[in-house]
């Protein structure tokens, strides 16, 4: 390892982000020959294969999946010594990794992107949406900014202030729960109220890598329960299915208000109390005095939040 060459980190962490030697010599602007020479010099200098073959790609080997948290250690603090302590967006070719929940993309995009690329031309955003393992990652600085849903009802397990103490957060847009029906449901022709709302079977969408929301934690306090149907990952397969079925669907309602002009559903309120949650804007305090990093951060907290306060 005396003679390692540091640069081979790179091309391991684009490795472990693509699962692909195509994908990664695309991102890295090299030859798939050079990348497969480079892979053969970390597998002897690691002594681990690293990556195995297989008909999906390529799958890091427990070894790479170690590593993978370490090198991107190092990588953030090598990035952070040679980074410029002034920012220039018009020259900034800078690459950006953001995780977020599926119904923030159509809620926040349309409004700062358009002010990044004409501030910034070159730059690159690689958004994912945010899953069980973006938390994980937002706390390595694997990621730059993460946009997820938290609670300000003190009955939440995801309350706001259960954040982890090495994050810093702005609030987006504060949002609450819709119950979505199909035109001509039965139930429409009943009183509409709790005994309504869990007499029907529910359509539950696992969004954000979490399952358990706030409105199943007061009805659990109320020793009551909904009946879930059936569990989907995809909001717009799920509006589907609830324009087809007489499934009950729960859904943030600035999501529902954008989704709504596609889909031929009635909008109901929660027929419970419950406390507006907020979309957040979070990230690692390692990022707090990087020029570009709050360059980014204040465009997107000031073009989302204006947005909104023209539409109230």
């Amino acid at each position: 390892m005396k003679q390692f060459d540091f640069n081979l980190l790179t091309v391991l962490e684009v490795l472990l982000e693509e699962q692909s030697v195509t994908s990664a010599a695309e991102r890295l602007y090299l030859s798939q020959s050079a990348v497969s020479k480079q892979l053969n010099k970390l597998r002897e200098s690691f002594d681990d294969q690293l990556f195995e073959r297989t008909a999906h790609g390529l799958r890091p080997t427990p070894k790479a999946k170690q590593l993978g948290p370490e090198i991107r250690q190092i990588l953030n603090q090598v990035e952070q010594l040679t980074r410029p302590s002034h920012f220039e967006p018009s020259n900034s070719r800078r690459r950006f990794r953001i995780e977020l929940v599926e119904t923030a993309y159509s809620l926040t995009y349309p409004y700062f992107m358009p002010q990044l690329l004409k501030q910034a031309p070159n730059i690159t955003v690689d958004s994912h949406t945010w899953n069980s393992e973006s938390m994980d990652r937002l706390l390595r600085c694997d990621n730059d900014l993460g946009i997820a849903c938290r609670e300000w009802d003190d009955r939440s397990q995801l309350h706001i202030k259960n954040l982890p103490a090495s994050l810093n957060y702005a609030e987006l847009t504060r949002d609450h729960s819709v119950c979505l029906v199909r035109e001509g449901h039965p139930l429409l022709d009943e009183e509409w109220n709790i005994e309504t709302f869990l007499k029907y079977r529910h359509l539950q969408v696992t969004f954000g890598g979490i399952a358990h929301w706030l409105l199943d934690d007061v009805l659990q306090i109320k020793h009551l329960k909904r009946d879930i149907a059936v569990n989907l990952t995809d909001f717009h397969c799920a509006m589907q299915l609830c324009e087809q079925s007489d499934l009950i669907l729960c859904s943030p309602a600035k999501y529902a208000k954008e989704m709504l002009r596609h889909f031929k559903l009635i909008t109901l309120p929660v027929p419970t109390e419950l406390v507006p949650g907020t979309y957040v804007l979070l990230w690692h305090k390692h990022f707090d005095l990087d020029p570009s990093h709050r360059w980014l951060r204040e465009i997107i907290i000031a073009s989302t939040q204006t947005a909104y306060r023209q539409q109230l």
